[in-house]
């Protein structure tokens, strides 16, 4: 992982995030992690699994993550680019069959007005904190990689965010995604990831949306409860200084990590909120290493909002590690992998 991200990485973060999101969607209302695992144990494990269709379609996860690739690689930037997301998600939302696209999705898409003055913002919603916004941002990442982008990285991150999520526990966990993706990029040691997004990150995204005027009382009112989930969270893993090794509990099997990802949860769902989805990818990409089934284990194969820690951590992976490890099996025959190849391709050119 020494080498510089190549146009291979990129590849593989864009292709791995589809394939994290078909394992994981598979068993997305399944509840019990180790259940899940004894299912994965009968197909011959990871290892044999063919990700194909019709049985390993992808979700709602990737189809947005696409929307807001492929709007990037248009080039635009600013309120055009906002307008160009706009319009994609719309048409993401007329490919949602089969795929479970969460309701504060739907119900923000539907009030996006692409083209018209302000139509990529919507109306302020205090139930808006789910992992829509997590789950399709990671590619922003690639677009925007260098540290000196950090601004335009969470200035696109927020407005993208709040087309669907404009509460910031919403959001923020789209800065998030953006910003792992970024770090992976940039090959900066994994133990400070967690330390950036709450100390570098999320102090530039509170200054963007003052500066942008939008629902800023609202979003100020609501802001500390994804920072305190980030700050105990380091805390647990003895991340807080962002130098220390990383502390797991000595039994963390799928039943403990069942447990854990609950107790990092708002609903006890492990994964569906904006700062857990994150929260739980980087817990699986900090005990998996370069170990791809290890990590499929941690962050596909439990028992919460499985698909969306999934499409981020395989993304994060992918980006550090490329395709090494992966059987061929899990990504030759992957739905829209063509397209993910295209937009990785094109995000790779733009960012350099």
């Amino acid at each position: 992982m020494d080498s510089p991200a190549t146009v291979a990485h990129y590849k593989a973060g864009m292709v791995l995030s589809g394939v994290g999101d078909a394992l994981g969607y598979k068993w997305e209302f399944q509840f019990s992690g180790p259940h899940i695992q004894q299912e994965v144990q009968k197909l011959g494990g990871v290892k044999k699994i063919s990700v194909k269709l019709p049985d390993w379609p992808v979700s709602d996860d990737t189809v947005l993550h696409l929307a807001t690739a492929e709007a990037l690689t248009t080039g635009k930037e600013g309120e055009n680019l906002l307008h160009e997301v706009a319009h994609r998600y719309k048409v993401g939302m007329t490919d949602m069959n089969g795929r479970a696209p969460g309701l504060s999705t739907m119900a923000g898409v539907n009030q996006l007005k692409p083209g018209r003055p302000g139509g990529y913002r919507i109306t302020y919603n205090q139930r808006s904190g789910g992992c829509g916004a997590a789950m399709r941002s990671m590619c922003i990442g690639l677009r925007y990689p260098q540290p000196e982008q950090l601004s335009s990285l969470v200035a696109v991150a927020v407005e993208t965010g709040r087309m669907t999520h404009p509460h910031p526990t919403g959001f923020l966990g789209g800065v998030a995604s953006a910003l792992f993706a970024a770090y992976a990029i940039q090959r900066r040691p994994i133990t400070t990831w967690g330390l950036g997004l709450v100390k570098e990150a999320c102090p530039v995204a509170k200054e963007f949306v003052r500066s942008a005027g939008y629902a800023v009382p609202e979003t100020e009112r609501d802001w500390g409860y994804f920072t305190e989930q980030w700050e105990k969270y380091l805390e647990l893993r003895g991340l807080s200084s962002g130098t220390s090794p990383v502390l797991f509990p000595e039994q963390y099997g799928p039943a403990e990590r069942d447990e854990a990802y609950k107790s990092f949860s708002f609903s006890g769902w492990g994964g569906s909120s904006g700062h857990d989805a994150p929260m739980i990818a980087l817990d699986a990409l900090l005990g998996a290493g370069s170990n791809w089934e290890e990590l499929m284990s941690r962050a596909a194969f439990h028992g919460g909002d499985s698909d969306s820690t999934a499409v981020i951590a395989c993304c994060c992976w992918g980006l550090m590690y490329g395709m090494e490890g992966v059987p061929k099996c899990n990504h030759t025959k992957l739905e829209y992998r063509d397209r993910l190849e295209n937009s990785a391709e094109k995000l790779y050119t733009l960012s350099h």
